[in-house]
């Protein structure tokens, strides 16, 4: 028999939340294909999310890092935090911009969908989350197939078009249109969203 999500299977109240901040492997090295073109991009991408992260907290909303796994099967998401804050990568402002905190939660994917193949689903079956802010790169991939993967599960989505970047402006744009359109997703600048705790407006 199955275990009743709404209850903690280590008999602990979980938390609660209709709403949720995805942060898209935002924790990386930026050492892929195409990474040259995200930069200095990306730095001003980073920093507003960073100050959505403040306010979304403020809010009362949790915050949920889903990051690759690199394609190892052994990653550990914070070796992989301190990697990029104590290494020589290009991915070193950003990791301080959007460092984890305690009450952060983390999900590694091992391919572009955070939903396919992790216990992202699980995790927000326990928080009771009806929304999601999704935010990181790339629009037009990981971010576009995690937007696919929440709208399938009738999640209410938001990819603020100010906090989501792809390798180029032309496949931002078409990405950002093709979640508005097909994903019924709002896509207004995160400085647009009104975040008042137990609701997004």
């Amino acid at each position: 028999m199955s275990p009743d999500p709404s209850n903690d299977l280590h008999g602990n109240v979980p938390d609660s939340a209709p709403t949720c901040l995805l942060v898209i492997d935002m924790i990386n090295e930026f050492s892929f294909p195409d990474a040259d073109a995200m930069f200095p991009a990306i730095i001003g991408m980073a920093e507003r999310i960073a100050q959505l992260k403040r306010r979304v907290k403020m809010a009362g909303f949790p915050v949920i890092y889903v990051n690759d796994n690199f394609g190892r099967w052994q990653s550990d998401f914070r070796k992989l935090v301190t990697h990029c804050l104590e290494g020589s990568c290009r991915g070193k402002e950003v990791a301080k911009l959007l460092h984890p905190e305690e009450d952060d939660y983390f999900v590694l994917k091992p391919k572009h969908s955070g939903f396919y193949a992790t216990p992202l689903e699980l995790l927000l079956t326990y928080l009771k989350a009806r929304r999601l802010i999704i935010t990181g790169v790339a629009g037009n991939s990981c971010v576009l197939h995690t937007a696919a993967d929440a709208y399938m599960r009738e999640f209410e989505i938001m990819a603020p078009a100010d906090c989501v970047l792809s390798t180029d402006e032309r496949a931002n744009a078409a990405a950002l249109e093709h979640m508005a359109t097909m994903l019924k997703t709002d896509v207004r600048l995160s400085s647009h969203l009104e975040l008042e705790p137990g609701s997004v407006r």
